[in-house]
């Protein structure tokens, strides 16, 4: 993975980071209360996604591949539009998730940290004679994210030429991004512009080149946004229900076991993992699905901690959580899970491993 081109920005700030060989994101600014707030009440929340990563998919055949392969419509996309997008496995399972802009003739495929790589290779074995080109651009872009009732106000401040009546989801535009520290004064960096769930709520994925990315953080956080970390993330996301790749959302998920409907496509035809898609659609059959509950205690609960209930007498093991977060909504903290079908009534309480705890599965 990557190192952040923020990480020395963040460092100077006095920001608490992870281990560059755990990830090196940040956890927090340290006012995490403040951050959090800023996502939800007033502001906007800032934050470092840098090292995701980016495959281009370019050629003439591009879009008739991609549309053969992937989960969500591909055809219908005209330059300026994108969807979030999957691709599954023959039986219907997450192999990657992604975000995927269309540019005429040729994609850019966002994607998780370190998963362009994997993903390339995945859409390569599907490759034949097709007039295909997958690249890993990586390193040739610097996405930030900003969350919060602020956030199109203070990226219009920042980014004059944004339009902010244009909102749909994944509907991206170009925008230059005048760059004070430079002895032109009119140098701009051209800014990718994205309106996204980010935590799973409405904001923003802005992208531009790593060398200009310190630019724009700074100047984002002159215009009200405040910065922050994996903390607050978290916290939205759990009360979201918000499933991340790699930690809520694995290679033994079906798409809507993890409430991605808005990723997948019950309606362009054949793709890879479609019919077990459309038969879930049709005749349901979820074993199990992803939930929020609120913990008894305010202790972190690993990921990996079964999920039980005692029925007549017996311990029976219904999940497993995968994501541990204080929310601040509910004052304490919160876990996501999935639980099998048949006990996924709001109010039923669970135990939570050997930990002692708690946890009443909410709306």
């Amino acid at each position: 993975m990557q190192k952040s081109p923020l990480r020395a920005v963040h460092e100077s700030a006095g920001a608490r980071l992870r281990p560059e060989e755990a990830g090196g994101q940040v956890i927090t600014y340290g006012d995490v209360p403040a951050e959090y707030a800023a996502g939800t009440q007033e502001g906007a929340l800032l934050l470092d996604v840098t090292t995701r990563g980016l495959l281009t998919v370019m050629g003439k055949d591009a879009r008739d591949f991609l549309h053969r392969i992937l989960a969500n419509d591909i055809k219908g996309l005209t330059s300026g539009q994108g969807n979030r997008n999957l691709l599954l496995t023959g039986k219907g399972k997450i192999v990657s998730m992604f975000d995927l802009c269309c540019l005429g003739q040729g994609f850019l495929l966002s994607t998780p940290p370190g998963q362009a790589g994997p993903l390339r290779d995945a859409l390569d074995m599907y490759l034949f004679t097709e007039d295909v080109t997958l690249a890993d651009e990586t390193e040739a872009h610097a996405p930030i994210e900003i969350v919060g009732p602020g956030a199109a106000e203070i990226i219009e401040s920042v980014l004059p030429d944004f339009d902010p009546t244009s909102d749909t989801p994944h509907t991206f535009q170009f925008v230059p991004f005048h760059l004070d520290d430079s002895d032109d004064s009119d140098a701009a960096a051209m800014t990718k512009v994205t309106p996204m769930l980010v935590a799973g709520r409405s904001g923003f994925r802005l992208e531009t080149e790593p060398e200009h990315v310190a630019e724009l953080w700074r100047v984002l956080q002159e215009f009200g946004a405040t910065p922050g970390g994996l903390v607050a993330y978290d916290s939205l996301r759990a009360e979201s229900v918000a499933g991340e790749f790699g930690r809520d959302i694995t290679d033994d998920v079906y798409p809507q076991e993890a409430r991605l409907e808005d990723a997948f496509s019950l309606t362009k035809g054949c793709y890879i993992g479609q019919e077990v898609v459309a038969k879930i659609d049709t005749y349901g059959g979820l074993n199990k699905r992803l939930f929020r509950l609120r913990v008894s205690h305010d202790d972190p609960v690993a990921p990996g901690t079964r999920i039980l209930r005692s029925i007549d007498g017996e311990s029976r093991d219904l999940g497993v959580v995968t994501t541990w977060a204080y929310s601040f909504e509910a004052d304490g903290g919160v876990v996501l899970g999935y639980l099998k079908r048949k006990h996924q009534e709001p109010g039923t309480e669970f135990l939570l491993g050997e930990t002692g705890a708690t946890a009443v599965l909410q709306d």
